[in-house]
This record gives structure tokens, sequence and C-alpha cells, in this order.
């Protein structure tokens, strides 16, 4: 069996804090010549214990894997958050990691706690870790240049308030929506500005406050600037729906049924409603203009 040093935790944004904390198991796995492993779950522990409980995540599961390997991690221990797994105590839990996926050693979050009743703590894992022949170390935190933590708590808060610069400054890149693109109700098209409206692949995934974005557009394996649309569409009277469609610069082409990923780099204004559709035709057109001359300074477009 392959022998891992691993770390555990649900890894939601695989933000900086995250990434500062994969880099020091990377340097623990390669100073031991055993793979880095991150056990995670598939599942929001919250959503299996508590079946009203709405996630609303910064990564989806195969996000969350995706990033957790592009960051160097070896491999990516997923399992299934389970009641009966639930009920482990933290020592039963490392026991289980020893003997059923070859963990061998194990680097603690700061202020990380796990086991059903997340009672113990830093000094109950090492003497567990000494009983069960596990290596056990302690993580340093990461902080930002002002003192302050990253959390995924933090971010999900930057984002509700649209503010996606700073969100993007502690996640360490842009913050992205992935979907399928569905059929609208044209209205874009009819003035002017045809939209792909994105059905997202994960109805947990948190979407940012309403607005319209700058973006950068992943379709087709190609990359392309865009303007993002997030709201109610109050001035076509859309009802309580939130829509998500993107307006592609530079693109024409049937993109019905196929992926399409957005990475959001700035909010350029609130969603506003507009007295009639030439209005909003209008202000579309500014949001384009300004949107382009953004993208082509930061060498986007």
């Amino acid at each position: 069996m392959k022998t891992f040093f691993a770390t555990i935790g649900f890894f939601d944004g695989v933000h900086r804090g995250h990434q500062y904390l994969i880099a020091q198991l990377l340097k623990a796995a390669q100073d031991r010549a055993m793979s880095a492993a991150v056990v995670s779950f598939a599942q929001h522990p919250r959503k299996v214990l508590h079946q009203d409980f709405q996630p609303q995540l910064l990564t989806t599961c195969k996000e969350k894997v995706r990033l957790l390997k592009e960051f160097g991690v070896d491999e990516c221990l997923m399992l299934d958050f389970t009641p009966s797994l639930a009920t482990l105590t933290a020592r039963e839990f490392m026991q289980l990691l020893k003997v059923q996926y070859g963990v061998q050693g194990l680097l603690i979050g700061y202020d990380h706690r796990f086991g059903h009743d997340r009672s113990e703590g830093w000094e109950d894992y090492l003497c567990y870790g000494k009983e069960l022949g596990m290596e056990v170390l302690l993580a340093k935190p990461y902080m930002l240049p002002d003192g302050k933590a990253v959390s995924s708590s933090l971010i999900r808060h930057l984002l509700k308030e649209g503010n996606i610069t700073e969100a993007n400054r502690n996640l360490g890149y842009s913050y992205a929506l992935q979907g399928i693109v569905v059929r609208g109700h044209q209205v874009g098209r009819s003035i002017g500005f045809p939209t792909a409206n994105i059905h997202l692949d994960d109805a947990d995934k948190l979407l940012p406050a309403d607005g319209v974005y700058a973006v950068r557009v992943e379709v087709k394996g190609k990359l392309y600037g865009g303007m993002l649309s997030i709201g109610k569409r109050p001035t076509i009277d859309n009802g309580s729906d939130r829509s998500i469609e993107v307006y592609i610069l530079h693109y024409d082409g049937n993109l019905y049924g196929q992926p399409i990923t957005v990475h959001l780099l700035e909010h350029t204004r609130a969603e506003v409603k507009f007295s009639s559709k030439e209005e909003l035709a209008m202000q579309l057109q500014k949001d384009k203009e300004q949107i382009e001359k953004l993208l082509k300074e930061s060498s986007i477009l």
C-alpha cells in the first residue's frame, strides 16, 4: 500500500490559507519520501447531518479536486461523509486513515478540530499519533500582510457584498462559475446583446452579489473577455428568479448545451431597473465599453 503524509479538512475554496497548508504538507511528505494527500469529503458534513442546511460553496467537489491537484497534492482522498463516520472519535478516525488508506503521518491545521464532538485538540491528536505509530505535526497559520487570517467564511462575505477584487485576493485566483449554456428569454438578442444563459453545475455553489462583472470566459477550449450579469432582471420583470448570463466579447456562435466557465474579475456596477429596454441597451453599451477598456488595461483582451 502506498504511504501518505496527509492533512484533513473540507478545503472549500482552496484559498491562500489552504495553499499555505498544502505547501507545508508537500515539504513534510517530501522529507519523508511519502506521497502528499488531502483527506476531504465529497459532501458538506453539515448537509449530511442536517438535511435542511444549504451550503454556499466556493468550490464544487470537482473544482476542489482540480485545484488541490494544481497545487501539488498527489492524492485527494475524498471520503463519503456518512452519519456513521460522524460518530467516530478523533482517535478512531486517525486509526481508520492509517489502516484503510495508508496515512502514516498527519499535518494538523493550527485551528482544526475533528472527531464526533470536536472537543479534542492538538495535544490529543499528538497523543493518539504516538499510540497509533503515526507522526503528527502542527501547521503554521497563514496571515495576510494586514495581520488578518484568510477563511472561507470571509471570502463568502466578500462575494455576497460584490467585492470580487478582495475575494480573489484572498482566494489567490479568480472566483469562477461553471455550468451549461441553456436557452433563455432571448431578450438580450433582441436589443443587440445576445447572452449565454448559464445553468450552474451545482445548485450549492455561491452566487456573488447581483450586478455586472468584467469576466474571462472559457468555452470550447478558448478564452474570451466578457461581461456577466447576475440578478433578477427587473427591467423585464423577471420575477424572483436570479439569472446568470454572460455576453461574450468578439464571439459569434451557438453555445446551447456547451459547458462554460466564467472567471469573475471585477464588479463594475450594481443591478438597476431601467425605464425601458432601449435605456437598458444604452447602459449595456456603456458597460461593454467600460469592460473592454478594463480588460485591455489588464492584458486580458
